[in-house]
């Protein structure tokens, strides 16, 4: 999440919206939010439901959820979808940014 914000301002620029999610229970996820000042939202996901709408894996041999991203249109439309393998799997801002370029053209 630190490299979301750092490049936070440059998402909100491409008319684009931080959302993260996470299985943690709301007074858990609203103290980690407030002790680490993050800029964007938070939703706790304490039963996995939206987590499994986006079809995010489940891997107890690495750790738990695996990371994924999803590019969300205006229109409620994914619009791009990654599921990481690992939990350093996660694409670069710049990737992220340039898909939104695009999407915005």
């Amino acid at each position: 999440m630190a490299q979301l914000r750092q490049d936070y301002a440059q998402f909100i620029a491409r008319q684009a919206e931080i959302m993260v999610i996470g299985p943690e229970k709301p007074a858990a996820f609203a103290d980690y939010w407030k002790k680490h000042d993050l800029p964007f939202i938070g939703l706790p996901d304490p039963q996995a439901s939206v987590l499994k709408l986006y079809g995010q894996e489940v891997n107890l041999f690495k750790l738990g959820r695996m990371p994924a991203q999803v590019i969300v249109d205006k229109l409620g439309v994914a619009r791009f979808a990654h599921y990481g393998h690992a939990m350093s799997d996660i694409p670069k801002n710049d990737e992220l940014l340039s898909l939104l370029d695009q999407l915005n053209a």
